[in-house]
C-alpha cells in the first residue's frame, strides 16, 4: 500500500521535504577491523567496523572462541570458592551476635 501511494505521490508531482534528509554518499568506504575495505552507499562517507563479511565465523567459516578476561576461568573460582565457604544459619548468626553484645 505504502509503494502504491509512493508512486502516486511521485506522479502527481508531490515531492520529498526539503532540507530533512540526510546527505546520500553512493560511495562510502567502509573499513573492517581485519583490513578488508568495500565501498557502499550510506549516509556517512567514512564508516569503520569491527566484523566483515570476510571475517565473521559464519560467512568465513573459521570459528573464534572469544573468552574475554577468562570469564570461565572466573566463574570457576567463584563456584569453588562458594563450596569451601561455610554458611551459618540464622540461629548461629544470632547467638554469635548476642554473645558480642554481652561482652561489651
Amino acid at each position: 500500500m505504502w509503494y502504491q501511494w509512493n508512486v502516486l505521490a511521485t506522479l502527481n508531482g508531490v515531492s520529498m521535504k526539503k532540507d530533512i534528509h540526510p546527505n546520500y554518499y553512493p560511495e562510502a568506504r567502509v573499513e573492517c577491523a581485519c583490513g578488508n575495505v568495500f565501498t557502499i552507499g550510506a549516509t556517512m562517507p567514512k564508516i569503520s567496523v569491527e566484523i566483515c563479511s570476510k571475517c565473521h565465523p559464519f560467512y568465513s567459516g573459521k570459528e573464534k572462541v572469544i573468552d574475554t578476561a577468562g570469564r570461565v576461568e572466573k566463574f570457576r573460582a567463584r563456584r569453588e570458592k562458594g563450596a569451601t565457604t561455610a554458611y551459618q544459619t540464622k540461629t548461629a548468626k544470632r547467638a554469635k551476635r548476642a554473645a558480642a553484645k554481652q561482652e561489651a
